[in-house]
């Protein structure tokens, strides 16, 4: 398999002669059956020039053709804005998103989001694909966030998410000397009733698995500097699970955290490290801290 423009070329060999096409996709793509069914019908398939519109098999010494880039109409809307780009190229993209701002529309014509700013990025570079995050981030929480450019990449990336392969590493500051060098908690998340936004460990919630490291500690401020690396990704899943073993994010007043250091929870995505969808390399991306953080670091943790 070789990359050519933006699509992909498989030439056929033994092993493969002889078999149906859609499992050759499979095997060699990793592509799942609505994403194939999607290239059928928009003819982004073709075996020696000639459009695919079934199942067909496939002889030694056939070229097969896979058009992934797409021309699919995006409901967000463009949006001039910078963009701290990590790591971009046909298929996937990986940006440093500041805090304040939302990853993406939560109601039709919203503007404002960082997905408004990646549709504008989009558009100058004439790229016609969706704007499809693989995660989130919280509107207040910055850091390093994946974004795929088509739908086989981001198929691939979202198994990635649900295999534990795609990991993401977290910085943040929460008050109170942690006891513990490093520890796993392991404490389910729900909705918490009497609050519309706010989320709390609970028996009946989802599972939620969540690793920690601690970096230095100041004792005279009473702060620890923490390293995080997420198994699930559960909404508020680092601010939950710290605040409900006695350390809450400063700056997480949401969850228990003062505000004096910091008017958002100090909290940063610094690493994503994920295997390329397409060339299989491993991307390890990361994320410098934004002032706030540096600064807050310099002062209690230098």
């Amino acid at each position: 398999m070789k990359q050519k423009n933006r699509g992909l070329e498989l030439l056929i060999n033994d092993k493969h002669d002889g078999q149906l096409l859609f499992a050759v996709l499979k095997q060699e793509l990793n592509a799942s059956k609505p994403v194939i069914q999607d290239w059928v019908t928009h003819h982004r398939i073709k075996v020696n020039h000639d459009s695919v519109i079934n199942n067909v098999i496939v002889k030694k010494g056939d070229r097969v053709f896979i058009d992934l880039q797409e021309s699919e109409e995006s409901s967000v809307i463009p949006e001039y804005g910078e963009l701290d780009i990590l790591f971009e190229d046909n298929h996937m993209l990986i940006v440093n998103k500041p805090a304040g701002i939302a990853t993406h529309p939560n109601e039709e014509g919203q503007t404002g989001t960082l997905a408004n700013v990646i549709a504008y990025h989009y558009q100058v570079n004439g790229e016609t694909c969706k704007v499809r995050h693989v995660h989130r981030l919280d509107q207040d929480t910055s850091g390093a966030i994946v974004f795929a450019k088509h739908r086989l990449a981001h198929a691939i990336l979202d198994q990635q998410l649900e295999k534990k392969t795609l990991k993401r590493t977290y910085t943040a500051i929460a008050h109170g000397k942690l006891k513990m060098k490093k520890g796993t908690i392991d404490s389910p998340i729900g909705r918490d009733r009497s609050h519309p936004t706010r989320r709390r460990v609970s028996p009946g919630g989802q599972a939620a698995v969540t690793h920690f490291k601690v970096i230095a500690r100041n004792s005279k401020e009473q702060l620890s500097l923490v390293e995080l690396e997420l198994e699930t990704g559960r909404t508020h899943q680092i601010r939950v699970h710290m605040a409900s073993i006695g350390h809450p994010l400063a700056g997480d007043t949401l969850y228990g955290g003062g505000s004096m250091l910091l008017n958002r929870q100090a909290l940063h995505a610094r690493k994503v490290q994920a295997i390329h969808p397409i060339t299989s390399e491993l991307i390890v991306a990361e994320a410098p801290f934004p002032a706030d953080i540096e600064n807050l670091c310099h002062s209690y943790f230098s």
